[in-house]
């Protein structure tokens, strides 16, 4: 399977459905790029301070969320969470692994989303994860 997807801007890409994904074709000038956070120092650093103080820490799962958190106080202050305040200097890009390829125009792709957006030959494949190739991306699916 085999298909082009074209831009606002024109620019065309290449969709080829192969044995270990989707190959990504076209021109990627310009283009924005995520990367997943690295938690590890940040959890590792929790935990240490939990085990310090005798307290059972919380799962890497909701360490990941409560650490982002944040709310306004009663002055409409923006008030980050404590352990905002504690780990989020200790979480840094996992540089290594790609989870967001989004060239000028789109099609904007991330990890976990449904590529039926894209095309409809494509329902049920979700995005695992994108390896950089010479020519574009191999689009790994789950």
């Amino acid at each position: 399977m085999n298909f082009k997807f074209k831009n606002r801007y024109g620019s065309e890409y290449t969709f080829t459905k192969t044995d270990e994904g989707i190959l990504w074709e076209g021109d990627f000038d310009y283009c924005r790029f995520a990367w997943p956070n690295d938690y590890a120092k940040a959890y590792e650093a929790y935990c240490k301070d939990c085990s310090d103080i005798q307290v059972e820490p919380i799962s890497i799962d909701d360490f990941k969320i409560k650490v982002h958190s944040a709310t306004y106080d009663d002055d409409g202050n923006w008030v980050t969470s404590d352990l905002h305040k504690h780990y989020a200097r200790l979480i840094h890009s996992d540089t290594s692994s790609i989870c967001m390829v989004d060239p000028p125009g789109g099609p904007y792709i991330c990890e976990n989303m449904e590529l039926r957006i894209l095309n409809r030959d494509l329902d049920g494949m979700i995005v695992d994860s994108f390896k950089a190739l010479e020519n574009g991306y191999l689009i790994k699916v789950k």
